[in-house]
């Protein structure tokens, strides 16, 4: 009997979804799925609501739930992770802070001076689970959703010889938003995309094996649509490839959107659902989410039926290749750049087409990226390595110089600021930063 570990599954979107696609595969519908948080009341919630996957399902799975992260990982074939270090109360300064300073994040959990800060608390977090994962379940096939994606693999990949991969949802759904734009059924459509988590490109994209992208900018070109995504079209417009996370994400990524609020107003506002509001979409979000999430999964339990058809979420996919029936599965992944992509930086973490298989994780050479996208991303990327080497050393100084060369900080602060604004962030997260041992 195979079990997969849910590492954060208070986190009950990722868990419920998780859960059921891996129930769906027969070689995983008897797996025994362990959740694991440290928050009992959110474990308890979550646990009602797969118990109910299952038995609305009739599936032979045996579900336990427990507070201890070492019986979760005991045994455990296969581990997902959706944790949050720190909570929301302490990532809200991620965002707040850099926005007093004028740097006007939206998003703040993948790169940029929230991102790098969420990393720092992260990775001394990460380190410890595979600790215990080498420990405890040295073969087991570890699956990584937590965010700064890149980071948090980069730093993991370096430091352990567990197989371990990171998952974002973007390729794929964006993969669909551009096949219903111009009419294609996903089953027809095919596509290679590379580059860094939320800033891989599609490098090709095809509809009964043509090239889409002349129907992809024209499609771009309707009001409606452009309308929809107006960082990402403005983006795709000017730089010729179509990157894979969303606008709101996007916007913080770069110079060019957020660095004025006449362009926030153009850009960033209407029509996106990523209005700015006073701490950012997604911090909002998870804000309310404090409040309201007892009543969200109740009304959930509350149901009548509920929808138990697969999703497109990699995990399952992955798991039935590697621990299940062994169907071949190839997904975008987040691995260590070793003759994948030649033109960014070697051992970066970089986002490329990985073979799931029986034999493991295999990443597929990509070879260059267009010009006009490597130096896009080798900024983000030599950020990300500078971040990931503070966090590793505790190297205060090094954390201000990867924030001095983000984009949109560069773009809005003089370094005199930045220094004064990485200060303060340091200072709010004093708690959180063991490794740091001299603040």
């Amino acid at each position: 009997m195979t079990k997969i570990t849910f590492l954060g599954a208070g986190s009950f979107g990722f868990t419920r979804s998780l859960v059921r696609d891996i129930l769906t595969f027969p070689a995983l519908a008897d797996a025994t799925i362990c959740l694991m948080d440290i928050d009992p009341e959110r474990l308890a919630s979550i646990r009602q609501a797969v118990d109910r996957i299952v038995a609305e399902g009739r599936y032979p799975a045996k579900v336990v739930s427990t507070l201890s992260r070492e019986e979760a990982l005991d045994g455990a074939d296969g581990v997902l992770c959706t944790i949050l270090a720190g909570g929301v109360q302490v990532w809200r300064h991620d965002v707040e802070i850099p926005k007093k300073y004028g740097v006007d994040i939206n998003v703040g959990d993948t790169r940029g001076p929230a991102g790098i800060f969420r990393a720092l608390r992260t990775i001394p977090v990460m380190m410890d689970i595979l600790a215990d994962i080498e420990r405890l379940c040295p073969d087991a096939v570890f699956l990584n959703y937590t965010n700064p994606m890149a980071m948090l693999c980069r730093a993991m990949q370096d430091h352990s010889k567990v197989k371990v991969t990171g998952l974002c949802h973007s390729v794929q759904s964006t993969s669909e938003m551009l096949a219903g734009w111009i009419g294609a059924p996903m089953s027809e459509v095919t596509y290679l995309c590379a580059g860094i988590n939320h800033q891989a490109f599609y490098l090709d994209f095809r509809w009964k094996g043509e090239d889409a992208y002349p129907l992809i900018r024209a499609a771009v070109e309707r009001p409606e649509i452009y309308g929809q995504e107006p960082v990402r079209n403005e983006m795709f417009r000017h730089l010729d490839y179509y990157v894979t996370e969303s606008s709101g994400h996007n916007s913080e990524y770069n110079a060019w959107f957020r660095k004025r609020p006449d362009l926030i107003e153009k850009y960033c506002t209407h029509g996106t659902n990523w209005n700015p509001g006073a701490y950012g979409y997604i911090l909002g979000n998870y804000l309310d989410r404090e409040q309201n999430w007892r009543t969200e999964i109740s009304e959930w339990l509350a149901q009548e039926k509920i929808d138990l058809a697969r999703g497109q979420e990699y995990a399952a996919y992955i798991f039935n290749a590697t621990l299940g029936d062994g169907t071949l599965f190839e997904f975008n992944g987040n691995v260590r750049n070793f003759g994948l992509i030649d033109n960014l930086p070697e051992g970066c973490c970089v986002e490329v087409p990985v073979l799931a298989s029986k034999r493991g994780l295999a990443p597929i050479h990509v070879g260059p990226l267009p010009a006009q996208l490597a130096l896009l991303c080798n900024t983000s990327a030599r950020c990300e390595e500078l971040a990931v080497e503070a966090a590793l050393e505790g190297d205060a100084r090094k954390v201000f110089h990867a924030v001095c060369y983000d984009p949109l900080t560069s773009a809005v602060l003089s370094l005199e600021e930045i220094k004064a604004m990485v200060d303060e962030m340091f200072a709010r997260n004093r708690a959180w930063l063991p490794q740091f041992k001299h603040l």
